[in-house]
């Protein structure tokens, strides 16, 4: 049995209980939000895992929860900065962390199809655009960030977030990132290569939020079967 304190109070984190319980195998110790996160510090109990689906607001309490008690972290949220991201990866000198923008298993699979596209498709011009629900405060989503990586991953391509006025012509490999917010949308990204003549258009569809929360606990159970401290990928636990 893995006891585990779950880090985010709202949507994300009743379909992360509800999904644990269904799975069976975890003891949840504790519900930790907005209202009482500062408990993490010192008066939460130490449980094997940290499932956090929170607000980067609260990052400072989960560092230091994973640090008092060395529970392994799962971390789904997103929004964090450059340092913020290098605090978590820090973390895996120590215990085991996973962290991803998205945990469904067919936005793995399309990150994977579009570096093998970027690569055989040369110098095509790549744009991505994603959708969300009218309440989602970052923008561009952590997953269109995770398939920017995945078309550059050196990260040496100029990257155009929206375009306005008399822009010019398209810089050779630049990459285009559109965000669009509006409604109910759980979530779709599409990633589009223009050659001369033709396009090819990877999508992704989320229609629910189901499917992160999914993926989310599967690749807990994955997390907590590694020997070994470090700082994994969801696309490392889920595939390798």
């Amino acid at each position: 049995m893995t006891s585990v304190v779950l880090i985010g109070g709202g949507r994300m984190g009743a379909l992360v209980r509800a999904r644990l319980e269904e799975v069976g195998g975890f003891e949840l110790l504790g519900i930790y939000d907005a209202s009482n996160a500062a408990e993490l510090d010192g008066a939460a109990p130490a449980a094997d895992l940290a499932i956090d689906f929170s607000n980067k607001a609260a990052l400072p309490h989960v560092l230091a929860y994973v640090r008092r008690t060395g529970a392994a972290l799962l971390s789904g949220t997103t929004g964090f900065s450059d340092a913020e991201l290098d605090e978590l990866r820090a973390l895996g000198e120590a215990t085991r962390v996973v962290h991803s923008a998205n945990y469904s298993l067919g936005v793995a699979v399309l990150c994977r199809v579009c570096a093998e596209a970027a690569r055989a498709l040369g110098d095509w011009d790549a744009e991505i655009v994603e959708t969300h629900h009218n309440q989602k405060a970052d923008a561009p989503s952590g997953t269109a960030k995770l398939l920017l990586e995945a078309i550059d991953p050196a990260g040496e391509a100029p990257v155009a977030y929206g375009r306005e006025g008399m822009v010019g012509a398209r810089p050779a490999g630049e990459v285009g990132m559109h965000s669009l917010r509006g409604g109910t949308v759980a979530g779709t990204h599409e990633v589009h290569f223009f050659g001369p003549d033709e396009e090819v258009c990877l999508t992704h569809r989320a229609t629910s939020r189901q499917i992160f929360v999914n993926g989310a606990v599967a690749c807990a159970q994955r997390l907590m079967a590694r020997p070994v401290a470090g700082f994994y990928t969801f696309d490392q636990l889920m595939f390798d």
